[in-house]
């Protein structure tokens, strides 16, 4: 696999602080060549499944060779081990603690490296930013070309992220947000192809709290000014959302504290006819 030159950076340290500035200031020192992508800084703090589906669900729009650096990491300076991933077309850098699980998941032939070769860290690692002092130099030499086998040993034992999964219970499928994005739309961990496959057919009734939303639309403008809708966005889940409005105000409470909420689909009795 040829180094695209491009270093992805997806944490939760916020865009207040100088942490990112700091990260990026490291992998150029390395590479000054490297071209520096931010995904997003604004995962909730410690939400590792958060992170999680943003990384499997954003990494596959970029070049091969890129290499992907996401640091949500409440268990810094703890006997978590740094971890690289390599798949037939991307790089991975950042803690073993289910970060990448979703990747590895769908990828069965991915290496995972477990990065030990402390001559591509900063000299000093301090125990409370491995995300500096570990991640992004090594991603720095990954943008390079450097073989990450040079940089640990390969295993086999990677940290299992228990995430979570729509389950169908009597006449109701169950999920939950999982995200909700800049402009308060809410988006859940259900897939259109589970929901088709539940529906056969039918209408879906899509229940969160007191919110019933009967159907599925194809756009926002398909409402007026204000209204709810469900829709599929642009990766294929269920996404509810206000036409010129935020959902997650909906809810009343903020955002951070929507992840979580269940969602319940149901079948009408009428068709799409």
């Amino acid at each position: 696999m040829k180094p695209s030159g491009i270093v992805t950076l997806l944490t939760d340290f916020g865009y207040k602080d100088p942490y990112v500035a700091m990260m990026k200031g490291v992998i150029l020192s390395v590479n000054p060549a490297a071209r520096i992508i931010d995904i997003t800084h604004d995962v909730k703090a410690g939400h590792i499944t958060q992170a999680a589906a943003i990384i499997q669900e954003t990494y596959p729009y970029f070049p091969e060779g890129t290499v992907h650096v996401t640091v949500v990491d409440p268990g810094v300076g703890s006997e978590r081990r740094g971890i690289a991933l390599l798949t037939r077309s991307h790089l991975f850098v950042g803690p073993d603690n289910g970060i990448f699980w979703p990747i590895m998941d769908a990828h069965p032939d991915i290496n995972i490296i477990h990065l030990t070769e402390t001559r591509y860290f900063l000299p000093h690692v301090s125990h409370t930013f491995h995300g500096r002092d570990i991640f992004a130099p090594v991603a720095g030499h990954l943008s390079r070309g450097v073989d990450p086998f040079k940089m640990g040993s390969v295993i086999d034992n990677p940290v299992q992220l228990k995430r979570p999964a729509p389950y169908q219970k009597g006449d109701t499928l169950f999920g939950q947000v999982v995200r909700v994005d800049h402009f308060g739309n809410l988006i859940t961990n259900i897939h259109r192809k589970e929901i088709e496959g539940f529906t056969g057919g039918r209408t879906p009734v899509i229940r969160l709290g007191d919110l019933i939303i009967k159907g599925m639309l194809k756009t926002y403008a398909q409402k007026g000014k204000g209204e709810t809708l469900a829709l599929f966005g642009s990766s294929g889940y269920l996404e509810i959302g206000v036409n010129l409005g935020r959902a997650a105000d909906l809810l009343g409470v903020d955002d951070t504290k929507i992840i979580g909420t269940q969602v319940e689909v149901n079948r009408s009795l009428e068709d799409h006819s």
